[in-house]
C-alpha cells in the first residue's frame, strides 16, 4: 500500500504541529500584508463564537487566497483551538507536511472519499477545542453566482452531529481605491444543529441558504466601498510604488514645506494607510 492510499484511506485525525502551525500562520500573514491592501471584516457580521466552541465554518470558495484567509481568522478568533480541513487527497500526497497543518486527505466524487470525509469529521468534532474549516461548493466559484449550491458532504456530516454548531462565512476579494485588491468578510447567523430534525437535504439546503444570505449583505457593502462600514483585522501595501510615488512625495515635500497637511501620503485614497 502507499503512501496516497494510506492518506485517502485513513479515519485517524491528523496530529497537529503546533510548531509547524503557528510558522505557517506567519507566513500566511506575510503573503496577505504584500498581495492585499487590507483584510476587513464587516462590523454587522462579527465573529460569533466563544473561543472553544465546537464548530463547523463553511465558507465560499472564490480564490486560491481562501484557505490562508482562513488560517489567518482560525489564529485570530481561536487559537487554543485545533483546526482541521479536508483537502484532495492527490494535493496531501504531493505536499505531506499539510497533513500537520490539520488537512486530510479525501477522493472528490467518489464514494470513498465521502465515506472517508464523515468518519474523519466526526472524529474531529468528538474532540474537544476542534474546529472544521471547509468549503463545500467543492470547486472554485464566483463570489456572485446564485443560487448557492453546496455539495452534499456538508449536509450528510450534520446528520450525524449533535451540540456542534455551523457557521457561514462570505468572502469577497474587491478592488476600491488602491492599487492593491481588498479582502472582504462576514460571518453569518450561528447554526445550531441536531441528527435527527432534517434529512441530509435538508440540512443541506439550508446551509445554502444561509450561506447565500450571508454573501448577498456582504455583496451589499462591497457595493457601497465604504472602509467605515468593516473592521480592519490586517493591513497591507498601499500606493501605487516606484517612480509615480516618487514624484508624489517630492511634490509634497515641496509644497508643504514641512506643514503636516501636506504631508506625503501612500495611499491614494482618501483613507490612509
Amino acid at each position: 500500500m502507499d503512501d496516497c492510499t494510506i492518506l485517502t484511506s485513513t479515519t485517524e485525525v491528523p496530529t497537529i504541529s503546533p510548531w509547524l502551525w503557528q510558522q505557517f500562520g506567519r507566513c500566511a500573514r506575510f503573503y496577505l500584508r504584500r498581495s492585499f491592501h487590507a483584510l476587513r471584516l464587516s462590523h454587522a457580521g462579527q465573529f460569533p463564537l466563544a473561543p472553544d466552541t465546537p464548530a463547523v465554518v463553511f465558507f465560499n470558495h472564490p480564490s486560491w487566497w481562501d484557505p490562508l484567509v482562513a488560517i489567518f481568522l482560525a489564529q485570530r478568533f481561536m487559537p487554543a483551538c485545533r483546526h482541521y480541513g479536508p483537502i484532495d487527497a492527490e494535493a496531501l500526497c504531493r505536499y505531506r507536511f499539510f497533513q500537520r497543518l490539520g488537512f486530510f486527505g479525501v477522493t472528490p466524487g467518489t464514494r470513498r472519499g465521502a465515506v472517508t470525509f464523515l468518519r474523519v469529521g466526526q472524529a474531529i468534532l468528538r474532540q474537544p477545542q476542534s474546529v472544521l474549516w471547509m468549503t463545500p461548493e467543492g470547486r472554485f466559484s464566483d463570489s456572485r453566482q446564485r443560487p448557492v449550491q453546496l455539495q452534499p458532504g456538508l449536509g450528510a456530516l450534520a446528520r450525524r452531529l449533535d451540540g456542534v454548531v455551523f457557521l457561514p462565512l462570505a468572502i469577497e476579494y474587491v478592488f476600491w481605491e488602491e492599487r492593491f485588491p481588498e479582502i472582504l468578510l462576514r460571518f453569518g447567523e450561528v447554526i445550531p444543529v441536531s441528527s435527527c430534525d432534517l434529512d441530509n437535504e435538508a440540512h443541506t439546503a439550508r446551509f445554502a441558504q444561509y450561506l447565500q444570505s450571508t454573501q448577498d449583505a456582504l455583496a451589499r457593502e462591497a457595493c457601497r466601498r465604504d472602509p467605515a462600514a468593516f473592521e480592519t483585522l490586517l493591513r497591507g501595501r498601499v500606493g501605487v510604488g516606484g517612480i509615480y510615488d516618487a514624484c508624489r512625495a517630492l511634490r509634497a515635500c515641496w509644497r508643504g514645506g514641512g506643514r503636516h497637511d501636506k504631508a506625503f501620503h501612500r495611499a491614494h485614497g482618501v483613507e490612509n494607510g
